[in-house]
């Protein structure tokens, strides 16, 4: 699934291409929003709400959708072929005199009031990325759930909202924190909370993503996808292993010498 950051660059660049002008192209193939038409409303602003991005409108209507593992939104100048994967892929297809962007496999769109937005987003925390963030509210919230594994609560988007897998994994590898140690044991959670904004602030604004501040390819990562290899830091082998609710396991990544158990 997307980290934050890319759903907040996706959305960043949705919004310099679409917001204030008017919706001169709008198909939806998909058979919920078969008959829908978007065509003569004027964009107001695209934002991200930790993993969703919502389109509104003019009129009040919020275009909204979730990328999970496999959704993207392409932009192309107008009048050019939106052809990033083949058409059978396309869901979304919205655009002005400007610009076109195209939604490739989105999952849960739907055309709803603003007012109606938290029917999607009104569970998620605090957002990493988003002019709402609270540090305080977010450890907070953390904490109200000791005895969950720390690596499965900052995935917890009821938590706080934009870590993904990969910032995860990182973030505990910086702060030595073993993945599966209780959040409740976590001495230095305000400290790792820090850490996870730091990351997905620096890498907000580009699609790369280093954590190690090396942008060179195999080395931007300090434990993430990197099992079987060694430990930038001490040369202990990093491992990997699934992590949480057996119908929702995620890969986790550590170094077993710098995150102990009991870290």
């Amino acid at each position: 699934m997307p980290e934050g950051d890319t759903v907040w660059l996706t959305a960043h660049r949705l919004d310099q291409a679409l917001t204030g002008e008017v919706v001169t192209t709008c198909e939806f193939r998909l058979p919920q929003l078969a008959t829908s038409d978007l065509t003569g409303m004027a964009v107001t602003e695209v934002l991200a709400r930790g993993k969703h991005i919502l389109i509104r409108l003019d009129s009040e209507l919020t275009l909204h959708s979730h990328l999970r593992m496999d959704g993207s939104w392409y932009l192309t100048r107008s009048g050019h072929p939106a052809r990033r994967y083949p058409d059978h892929m396309i869901r979304v297809l919205l655009g002005n005199d400007s610009w076109l962007a195209t939604g490739y496999r989105l999952h849960d769109v739907q055309l709803v009031r603003r007012s109606d937005e938290d029917r999607f987003v009104g569970h998620l925390g605090p957002d990493l990325l988003g002019p709402d963030w609270d540090r305080v509210e977010a450890v907070r919230r953390l904490q109200s759930h000791p005895d969950d594994s720390i690596g499965d609560a900052l995935l917890d988007q009821r938590n706080l909202a934009g870590i993904g897998n990969m910032y995860k994994s990182e973030a505990l590898f910086m702060e030595r924190i073993n993945p599966w140690t209780p959040v409740n044991a976590v001495a230095t959670i305000d400290q790792l909370v820090n850490t996870a904004f730091r990351l997905l602030r620096a890498n907000r604004d580009h699609p790369e993503q280093s954590t190690t501040g090396l942008p060179g390819r195999g080395q931007a990562h300090w434990v993430y996808e990197r099992a079987g290899q060694p430990c930038r830091v001490c040369r202990a082998v990093i491992r990997r292993e699934l992590q949480g609710d057996p119908a929702r396991q995620r890969s986790t990544y550590w170094c077993p010498r710098c995150q102990p158990e009991g870290a």
